[in-house]
């Protein structure tokens, strides 16, 4: 167990510097960036840690900054991640600290990973001469869609080529406004879904509607594939291992009155292994060209592959309940029963090393959580009290797995 007067020191730091966090996160929360490219995010995180004792790798593929804390004596390495970018939607929070950038919004708590992380390295950069190893600050664009952690991945900034080996263990925080204040919340094995996007595209030929028997009409073929969908994934998927395919928009057509050359389906594929994946891609192609060659026309498969399965470590899981407990009690960490259907990026670190990720309760205390504007919600909200735990949390695991390891 990490000694109790850690505990108290590393919680007591972590208010300590509450407002250095609660600052970072309102100012990168009213100017959110999008995509692989946020150098005023970047910029913050740099000027928030100046001063530390930390060495700095950037790479070509992104504005992603690694931050290397060397321990006083040679020891594992440990990585903590926060992601930098935000949504592109408007903001509807009525917050003094609301986005000035038109269109873009923080909805999914990315400037609250942020400032968690940058607070977890104040307290361990702090802490220096008492860690043996080496801890790794990933500050991470890119996460909603654009595959931000494989890019730094690939451009080697968390080990594996010129700057030594992967990291040992790696860890992640994921605030969630509907649920429960303060909890953390985690689970071994599959924590969220591989999504991947659909795009079918029906071809056929148009024509004037009072005359459908001189075209090939892909409206009903199109229709047809949607509720197909639905029933190959009830009878050729074990419902124990979940697939989820949702078809989200249908385009087809000008006028009431002129049947459409084709009609476009366009949705989201949600696995939780990698042979149901594959199966998936496979059995949605043969479908929709099936259907649609029956009819007399032509279906346009494409599949864009979205980020992996998030598989969680069993050890790793076990270590934030642990050290949860240790800080909190043990009711403060609740183990989820079912995966989420949700997606993360941080599964590509996940791939590389063994990892968890977990869930940090943010809705504000006394409040229906239930009732609670979820992630990308124009309206979603941070109980910003939560987030000096979430640094200390962050910061625990690091010292607990630099001690022990998964033991």
């Amino acid at each position: 167990m990490i000694p109790a007067m850690l505990h108290e020191t590393l919680l007591a730091d972590a208010r300590a510097i509450s407002g250095d966090i609660v600052a970072l996160r309102r100012a990168i929360h009213a100017e959110p960036e999008l995509g692989l490219h946020t150098p005023r995010t970047r910029d913050k995180v740099r000027s928030a840690l100046a001063g530390l004792p930390l060495e700095w790798r950037a790479g070509p593929s992104t504005t992603g900054l690694v931050g290397v804390l060397t321990g006083s004596s040679p020891g594992p390495r440990v990585l903590l991640r926060g992601d930098m970018d935000a949504l592109p939607m408007p903001e509807e929070t009525g917050l003094d600290f609301a986005s000035t950038v038109p269109g873009a919004m923080h909805a999914c708590g990315h400037d609250a990973h942020t400032a968690m992380l940058a607070g977890a390295a104040k307290l361990l950069c702090a802490r220096r001469e008492t860690l043996a190893g080496e801890v790794l600050f990933m500050f991470q664009p890119g996460e909603e869609g654009y595959h931000g952690a494989r890019f730094m991945i690939d451009d080697g900034l968390i080990g594996g080529g010129a700057f030594g080996p992967l990291p040992d263990a790696a860890f992640a925080l994921h605030v969630m406004p509907n649920a429960p204040h303060g909890v953390v919340a985690g689970r071994a094995g599959p924590l969220l879904a591989a999504a991947d996007q659909l795009d079918i595209a029906v071809e056929g030929r148009g024509g004037h509607a009072s005359m459908p028997h001189q075209t090939l009409d892909p409206v009903p073929v199109a229709c047809e594939i949607v509720t197909a969908l639905q029933a190959m994934v009830t009878r050729r998927f074990n419902a124990h291992d979940p697939v989820v395919v949702t078809i989200a928009k249908i385009e087809a057509g000008s006028a009431h009155n002129v049947i459409a050359d084709r009609a476009l389906l366009k949705g989201t594929m949600r696995t939780l292994s990698a042979e149901h994946r594959g199966r998936l891609h496979a059995a949605v192609r043969q479908l929709a060209e099936g259907i649609a060659a029956g009819h007399g026309l032509k279906a346009v498969v494409t599949i864009t592959e979205g980020f992996p399965v998030t598989i969680c470590d069993p050890r790793a899981v076990d270590l934030v309940q642990a050290v949860t407990g240790e800080l909190w009690g043990p009711q403060a960490f609740l183990r989820l029963a079912d995966p989420i259907m949700g997606a993360e990026d941080f599964s590509y670190v996940l791939e590389q090393v063994p990892g968890a990720m977990a869930f940090l309760g943010v809705s504000h205390e006394g409040e229906d959580w239930t009732r609670c504007c979820g992630i990308h919600s124009t309206r979603m909200l941070v109980d910003e009290s939560v987030m000096p735990g979430g640094a200390a949390l962050l910061a625990a695991l690091a010292t607990r797995f630099l001690e022990r390891g998964f033991d």
